[in-house]
């Protein structure tokens, strides 16, 4: 059965740094995977994503050269780190896999985390 879970979400203040974790099953974890959230009164939001090998990646330009979206296929886990947080990325992450390419859009992912909670003070 296909599953993903998500860990890593907290509180901190601006400028500071997290780093989320997503356990995928072996089902899951053989596709593309992604990053997305969801803040109050936006619509979801594509973060970033990564290939099956690692070496294909993409993010969405408001976090381009402070999120870092890498896996780790040994343990079936794809993290994202992200430095110099801003309260404009408070949201709920979601990490997403099934996706048989790259794509930005949620419709092409299968399976879907619970989520984690990240909230970046000013």
């Amino acid at each position: 059965q296909a599953h993903v879970l998500e860990s890593g979400g907290g509180l901190v203040q601006a400028g500071g740094s997290l780093r989320l974790s997503c356990v995928a099953s072996d089902a899951s974890f053989r596709t593309y995977m992604a990053w997305f959230r969801l803040a109050p009164g936006k619509e979801r939001e594509f973060v970033a994503a990564v290939s099956w090998s690692g070496d294909n990646t993409a993010y969405v330009d408001s976090v381009k050269d402070r999120f870092l979206v890498s896996r780790d296929n040994g343990k079936r886990t794809m993290y994202l780190q992200m430095n110099s947080l801003n309260p404009e990325d408070t949201a709920v992450y979601y990490c997403a896999a099934g996706a048989p390419r790259l794509y930005r859009s949620y419709r092409y992912y299968t399976t879907w985390g619970q989520g984690t909670q990240v909230t970046v003070s000013s």
